[in-house]
């Protein structure tokens, strides 16, 4: 069986992996992710065998994201246990169920497992219940209002696959195998830790195209232009040390300042490739359509599809 990514997550790349995978280094020391996301690069290398040997860094800034990851990593027996009865429920009165789980369980639970330093502790209960608000709630989403509760409204689902035990499963060996270690804290975790000769994969936050098409703020704290910014001076950094660098972003007019048009980021031997893309997530549905994306790389790879 496959193993594909656990949670819907806005900016996933399983729809981008046949462009991203032309640019995926022969041979590399550590992989490193610093923005871990649903984990579709991951997953794919895993399960390729191409991370077999290699000590693997994934980061992410959502606490969330990572505790539900840790949780599923440590106990996904109780996890899916805790995930049966959750879709039982559903079944009965879907819409009533996700708003009870939503708003008299998962928030007041995660807010009194959040640490001081801002890190959530999961539980088998609480992992359930993000995955099963993530299969259900709107779109996938992860949004949180201004008191940091999350407040994505239920989906229209008519069957939501809700408890896939193998999948989870899979997803558990995955974060279990040798050499595996998730990170919570900010992309800029990754330019202490990498090493000439690493493969890092950057997914940032994309910039958005128009001011209606910003989905940077569904996670908090909102990743702006400085944060482009300041993300394009790590990968060049990355760059001239001798790792082999892999980005996605929009094709925002920031973006190709930042890498197609820049000499710094030409200096360092990153090119701005566009590759055709399909946006899944837009309130219009008539506009989740083909659209150009960007692939930054210092990597030797085709620049045709193929």
């Amino acid at each position: 069986m496959s193993v594909r990514p656990l949670l819907k997550w806005v900016g996933g790349k399983r729809q981008l992996l046949p462009a991203l995978r032309r640019f995926y280094p022969p041979q590399f020391e550590t992989y490193i992710e610093p923005f871990f996301g649903s984990g579709a690069v991951f997953f794919d290398l895993w399960e390729q065998g191409r991370l077999t040997g290699h000590p693997i860094v994934l980061i992410d800034s959502n606490p969330d994201l990572i505790g539900c990851y840790e949780a599923v990593r440590d106990t996904p027996d109780a996890v899916a246990h805790e995930l049966d009865g959750l879709a039982e429920a559903h079944a009965r009165d879907g819409r009533v169920q996700y708003y009870r789980v939503r708003d008299e369980q998962f928030n007041p639970m995660r807010a009194a497992r959040r640490t001081p330093e801002g890190r959530i502790d999961y539980s088998p209960a609480l992992a359930a219940m993000l995955i099963y608000l993530n299969r259900t709630g709107f779109n996938g989403l992860f949004r949180v209002n201004a008191s940091g509760a999350f407040n994505v409204p239920a989906g229209r689902y008519d069957k939501p696959r809700i408890s896939e035990r193998a999948r989870l499963e899979r997803v558990a060996d995955a974060l279990n195998s040798p050499g595996v270690s998730l990170r919570w804290g900010s992309f800029l975790g990754a330019a202490s830790c990498a090493r000439p000769g690493d493969f890092l994969y950057v997914d940032p936050p994309y910039a958005p195209l128009s001011a209606t098409a910003n989905f940077t703020s569904y996670t908090s704290p909102r990743f702006g232009p400085e944060e482009q910014q300041a993300l394009q001076q790590m990968v060049i950094d990355l760059s001239h040390r001798g790792c082999h660098v892999l980005l996605s972003n929009s094709t925002a007019p920031v973006i190709a300042d930042l890498y197609d048009t820049n000499p710094d980021a030409r200096g360092a031997g990153l090119r701005a490739l566009r590759v055709p893309a399909r946006r899944a997530i837009n309130s219009n549905a008539a506009r989740r359509g083909p659209v150009d994306e960007y692939v930054i790389t210092n990597i030797p790879g085709t620049d045709a599809p193929g």
